[in-house]
């Protein structure tokens, strides 16, 4: 069995929620796990709409990870 390590250069991740708070919450969790390996916030995109199936609005974030130089 062959073990091949390589670094993880780039990562991109989406989050959902129904508040901000949470949302960021999210965001922040996952932001200390990427420190582990090494990776930096490079770009956030977010978003709001509105979601008639629970009738509240959904906010939803993209957030683009760099490996730190």
């Amino acid at each position: 069995m062959e073990f091949i390590v390589d670094k993880i250069e780039t990562k991109v991740e989406f989050f959902e929620a129904y508040d901000l708070k949470t949302l960021e919450r999210k965001i922040e969790a996952q932001m200390e796990m990427n420190k582990a390996l090494l990776l930096d916030i490079h770009a956030v995109q977010h978003q709001v709409t509105f979601d008639p199936h629970a009738n509240k609005m959904l906010y939803t974030a993209l957030v683009h990870y760099k490996i730190k130089k």
